[in-house]
């Protein structure tokens, strides 16, 4: 008999638990600051014990890192959607986007979570530890898309590198205008000036 069925049950309710916990810590975050905020709050808010948060989290900074493991793997799988004729400024700049759409699908517990990483050092440390994952990922789908070699080809890294560094200084530009900038026309401005760069066709160089 398959086990499928309950295994599937299983994990929808790992991830509601999780969901909850994930929601009453980024709120709690936001608004009391990261050094303020403790496991007890959390799981008082959350309404589960202080076991239950050690089953799916090692830490406060592991909940705010699964907030930024859901944009990374956006992120990649957007690019990977993309035509495969597409330049790669645009089709950086689209995955790029969805990732800010969906920010700004939540755009006040966004913002006010993107000003938490970005405020707090040891949560901007990890961000930036989870961007170095990202652009290997998006390295990785850039070689494949180009046919190019991922152990000697330039382009893949830099061009993810590229795109990151628009990312980052969209929410930069975001977050310090307390949401009052429009991230969509940042990020257009910013892969404007990119997209030389990326579809120059020196650009699909190796080592």
């Amino acid at each position: 008999m398959s086990t499928r069925p309950a295994a599937t049950l299983a994990q929808r309710k790992r991830q509601v638990v999780s969901d909850e916990l994930t929601g009453a810590a980024l709120q709690l975050l936001a608004r009391k600051g990261y050094d303020a905020v403790t496991i007890d709050e959390i799981v008082a808010t959350a309404g589960v014990s202080r076991r239950t948060f050690f089953r799916y989290f090692a830490s406060k900074e592991d909940v705010v890192v699964r907030f930024l493991a859901d944009l990374g793997a956006g992120m990649c799988a957007a690019l990977a959607a993309r035509p495969a004729a597409e330049r790669p400024s645009a089709a950086l700049r689209h995955a790029v986007a969805g990732t800010l759409a969906a920010c700004g699908d939540h755009a006040d517990r966004a913002l006010r979570v993107v000003q938490l990483i970005l405020g707090t050092p040891a949560l901007h440390a990890r961000f930036l530890e989870r961007q170095a994952e990202w652009r290997d990922e998006l390295a990785a789908e850039l070689a494949r898309r180009l046919d190019l070699d991922p152990g000697t080809a330039l382009y893949p890294q830099l061009a993810a590198g590229m795109a990151l560094t628009a990312f980052n200084t969209v929410l930069a530009r975001w977050s310090g205008s307390d949401g009052t900038e429009d991230p969509a026309a940042l990020l257009a401005g910013a892969f404007a000036v990119l997209a030389p760069a990326l579809d120059a066709p020196q650009g699909t160089a190796t080592a």
